[in-house]
């Protein structure tokens, strides 16, 4: 499990710290996804925000190796008395014939007093540090996982974001057409009606047709204002940059069931996807429990409560190190001199043992506070597994479902299209009303609009399969999966 870990950071190291070459350019506004996802990769503020975390995460591991190696301070002192310390003694001491009551002062320290020393300290045995390093080492192994499943997010996001544009942009294609395909039928039945071949109503009611697409159309150009604004967001583009973005590609256009019939843009999001929806299921969970990255960051966060627990319950354990000092003293009255008076030099050795024996029952506090966050990140651990599971399964059906509507809305967009042609014809002859001809152009929008729907279901649910599995693009080493 240990080498796992290390393989997964280092290829999320690999592929996030560093800048991601053969960018596209931004400067027609016109971008692939393939260009989408990799400019994501290297500008999403999120993400970038993940990596400084673990950069700081680094940072701690570094500081954590620090309790274990030896500490030397220096330091040194110089002192001032501007009023030297005096002591009274008795006179006694210095002349046996003096009375005992008399005292002679005394003046202890001179005008000036220096000190240099030296101290060194190396633990010897002190099993809270190396355990805080192990527990520095989990919790970097969780921010460059971490790192990971933010990328993982970021790029299943600017997908869907990519997917919705180019949904909203097919929606304001229907529409415009159907606002010409109005328009020319408008006109072509005033040059009916004023030679008395067509109705007022008729006229009228196409007149409404009319009136009733155009804040339609106008809502559907809205929508892909808002879209490129929230694409723009996660591509870390200015918002008069992402106002003018176009996305490649035309959903109305992409076959599914033939990649090689698509055009490049199109060939290109049909591919950017990895997990086969042919592959077994059981594989693909059992791959997925050990490749989703949330499932993973449960794993180590549950490896890290553990190490946790582990440094509370050495509290109960010794301290052992070594301690050592060197020291310079000198004192000299007068003008200040560098260490220029008597020098008495101090050499010390030890060796020092700490055992803590009472604290209030704190430690058995924190430690019954610690098996219980153990065992709760277990429980989201169980459930985040459970529910993985789930999703798979369901993202799946959706996928498959997405599939089968598309072929079958293919075949209604074909009907549509010859019944508007007929109805057209036969309007044109007066052979059908008015009413039949905006049916069957209602009908071919509405079947149109279905099969773009369809697509863009299929697309969402085979970028979300991806990050249910823990293999999305561009992020895992990997750049696109077989046919599904």
């Amino acid at each position: 499990m240990t080498t796992r870990c290390t393989t997964w950071g280092a290829l999320t190291l690999a592929l996030l710290a560093l800048p991601l070459s053969g960018q596209e350019s931004f400067t027609d506004r016109t971008i692939t996804l393939n260009s989408a996802v990799r400019r994501a990769i290297e500008h999403n503020p999120q993400l970038q925000a993940a990596r400084l975390s673990l950069d700081e995460a680094g940072g701690q591991v570094t500081e954590a190796w620090g309790s274990v190696f030896p500490t030397v301070d220096f330091s040194t002192t110089y002192v001032r008395n501007l009023s030297p310390l005096l002591s009274f003694l008795p006179a006694i001491i210095f002349d046996p014939n003096a009375s005992p009551d008399e005292f002679i002062p005394v003046q202890f320290g001179a005008d000036n007093t220096w000190n240099l020393s030296i101290n060194v300290e190396q633990p010897l045995f002190n099993a809270a540090a190396f355990i805080g390093v192990g527990a520095a080492g989990r919790f970097q192994a969780l921010q460059s996982e971490t790192v990971r499943g933010e990328a993982q997010v970021v790029v299943t996001r600017v997908r869907n974001g990519y997917y919705q544009l180019l949904l909203n942009q097919e929606q304001v294609r229907l529409l415009e057409k159907s606002v010409e395909r109005v328009t020319a039928t408008l006109e072509e039945t005033r040059a009916l009606n004023r030679a008395g071949l067509a109705s007022d109503y008729d006229v009228l009611r196409l007149e409404v047709e009319l009136a009733n697409l155009e804040p339609n159309l106008q809502r559907a150009e809205n929508a892909v204002a808002q879209a490129r604004r929230n694409l723009g967001v996660d591509l870390a583009l200015d918002p008069e940059e992402a106002e003018t973005l176009v996305v490649a590609g035309t959903l109305a256009e992409l076959d599914i069931e033939d990649p090689s019939a698509n055009s490049a843009d199109n060939a290109e999001v049909l591919a950017f996807s990895v997990v086969p929806l042919d592959a077994p299921v059981a594989d693909l969970m059992g791959r997925a429990m050990s490749a989703r990255s949330d499932v993973r960051q449960l794993e180590l966060t549950e490896r890290l409560r553990m190490t946790e627990l582990r440094l509370q319950q050495v509290e109960y354990l010794p301290e052992v190190s070594l301690f050592g000092a060197y020291t310079i003293d000198s004192q000299q009255n007068g003008n200040p001199e560098f260490f220029g008076g008597p020098q008495a030099y101090g050499r010390i050795a030890g060796i020092r043992v700490t055992l803590p024996l009472f604290q209030g029952f704190q430690r058995n506090a924190r430690l019954s506070q610690r098996k219980a966050i153990l065992k709760q990140a277990e429980t989201q651990t169980n459930f985040a597994r459970a529910q993985a599971r789930s999703q798979i399964r369901t993202l799946i059906e959706a996928a498959l479902e997405a599939r089968d509507r598309a072929r079958a809305q293919r075949l209604a967009v074909g009907q549509a299209e010859r019944g508007y042609e007929i109805a057209s014809a036969e309007y044109g002859e007066g052979l059908v009303g008015q009413l039949e001809l905006t049916d069957a152009e209602e009908a071919l929008r509405q079947s149109e609009f279905n099969y773009a729907q369809a697509v863009f279901d299929y697309l969402t649910a085979r970028a979300q399969l991806d990050e249910a599995a823990g293999r999305v693009p561009l992020v895992d080493g990997q750049r696109s999966g077989g046919r599904g």
